[in-house]
């Protein structure tokens, strides 16, 4: 009778770690292939980022435009967070950056872009990003669109839609966040 039991247990926990063997593989999948997206994009290589996003189509238009702006805003990586597994197909990314829109801002702080990406059958299906920009970003976005339109029109037209013209968007963008906070500075010791 105790054989029966420990062969029963043995079966058991053999069945289990099984189990537990195939989802962590798969999830180490997935969290390679994550990791192989975030090295292809901040290696500024299109080429290299495109073949990553060869079954993402949708996503290739804002992502590679992403990743030239990235690259002309001078984004630097200062820490890859733990990517977190949220389900057997999406995967979270943080990645913290130190970058030229935050300088032309004057503030000491780096964002954290974080990248959800969808994986099926082994490969990359869509790629969003989101960042925790602070309100005052948005406040001087909103201050050049009223103050220096014509700075941004051209050079940002069609952005995050692929267009053509990303290094000349965000410097431009960058012009205008200086411009901004030299303004708001003006206005504080007058």
């Amino acid at each position: 009778m105790k054989k029966i039991f420990y062969l029963s247990l043995l079966i058991f926990i053999g069945c289990k770690n099984g189990t537990n063997s195939e989802a962590s593989i798969s999830q180490n999948n997935n969290i390679e292939i994550a990791n192989q997206f975030i090295d292809a994009f901040y290696s500024f290589n299109k080429d290299s980022l495109k073949l990553t996003l060869s079954y993402a189509e949708k996503s290739q238009p804002s992502i590679l435009y992403y990743q030239k702006w990235a690259e002309c805003g001078n984004y630097e990586i200062l820490k890859r967070f733990k990517f977190e597994e949220k389900n057997d197909s999406l995967v979270i990314c943080p990645i913290t950056v130190k970058d030229d829109l935050m300088s032309a801002l004057q503030l000491d702080l780096n964002v954290t872009d974080t990248f959800s990406i969808i994986i099926k059958d082994k490969k990359i299906r869509s790629v969003q990003t989101s960042s925790n920009d602070p309100a005052v970003y948005y406040e001087a976005k909103d201050w050049i669109k009223q103050n220096r339109p014509e700075l941004i029109e051209k050079p940002c037209e069609d952005a995050w839609e692929g267009g053509p013209t990303p290094c000349e968007c965000i410097k431009a963008t960058i012009q205008g966040l200086a411009e901004f906070k030299a303004n708001e500075e003006s206005q504080k010791t007058q």
